[in-house]
């Protein structure tokens, strides 16, 4: 039962399986998973890719989910990028991320997923691009992976920034869709669905990230999704994350105050311009 409720606190508020292999109703606040959708998976939540993709329907159904997949084969697909017929899988599937997650951690979401009531819902397969398949790679898993010293709130909170997917989203990518490592956090990424148009924060200890937040304003938007009388959009998870644990929450805060800070302002509220930082268009691009 301790491993169960671990994969689901997991699965639910942490790793956000379900933004992605479920349908999300992004105009509610908070962005709730539609009922009877759970694991049934659907298509991609963002919508400016240059190709069409597709979440397959990881619930236990025997025909058009998971449910004859082995535990291995889950495994390999959540950490390793190898889909369960051997497909290198696009990283979407956010297995680089994922690749971190603890031995027992990775036994504890697939319990939860195996405890999903199963959904009989065929999703195709996306044909990955030629080009895109010559250079995509399988992260193999060569030995234990063992958590981290949980009693430190810097390592604790390094651990969930990254298999929380933080940087999946604060982090702007190349022209080779690679992470731009000098503006780790700083937002700018284009975000663009069903919640609209709209570029990442910065979330960085930077004047022009959340320098101003102390611990307690931290808690209080990933609660509620409210920054003093603004409203997160949806694409901010907050809807999952407010069901993380205080120690938990604390300790991300805890690793987002030691990160550098990094000069890069983002706006949503302004019209997009150009930004040289992060080569995108975004409110207030045109002043970094």
């Amino acid at each position: 039962m301790a491993r169960l409720e671990r994969g689901r606190y997991l699965t639910e508020h942490v790793t956000l399986c379900f933004d992605c292999h479920s349908r999300v109703d992004w105009k509610a606040p908070g962005g709730p998973v539609v009922a009877g959708t759970k694991g049934g998976g659907g298509p991609f939540p963002e919508t400016n890719l240059p190709f069409p993709l597709n979440a397959p329907n990881i619930s236990p159904d025997r025909e058009t989910g998971a449910g004859t997949w082995t535990d291995a084969q889950l495994a390999r697909a959540i950490r390793e990028g190898l889909g369960y017929d051997g497909r290198v899988l696009f990283p979407g599937m956010p297995y680089p991320m994922f690749h971190h997650l603890s031995d027992e951690d990775l036994a504890a979401v697939i319990a939860y997923i195996r405890s999903l009531s199963p959904i009989h819902n065929e999703i195709p397969k996306t044909p990955l691009p030629a080009e895109l398949q010559q250079v995509l790679k399988p992260m193999p898993i060569t030995g234990p992976v063992a958590p981290p010293d949980f009693s430190d709130p810097v390592k604790r909170g390094a651990y969930l920034v990254t298999i929380g997917l933080c940087n999946d989203c604060h982090t702007p990518m190349d022209e080779k869709g690679q992470p731009m490592t000098a503006l780790f956090l700083a937002g700018g990424r284009p975000l663009v669905g069903d919640w609209g148009v709209l570029a990442s924060a910065n979330i960085t200890p930077d004047a022009s990230g959340i320098a101003y937040y102390d611990e307690k304003l931290f808690l209080q938007v990933m609660r509620t999704g409210k920054v003093g009388a603004r409203q997160l959009n949806s694409i901010m998870r907050w809807g999952s994350y407010r069901g993380m644990m205080d120690q938990d929450l604390k300790a991300i805060f805890a690793y987002l105050r030691t990160l550098k800070p990094v000069q890069h302002k983002v706006d949503n509220t302004e019209p997009p311009t150009y930004c040289k930082l992060c080569r995108q268009k975004h409110g207030y691009g045109d002043r970094n």
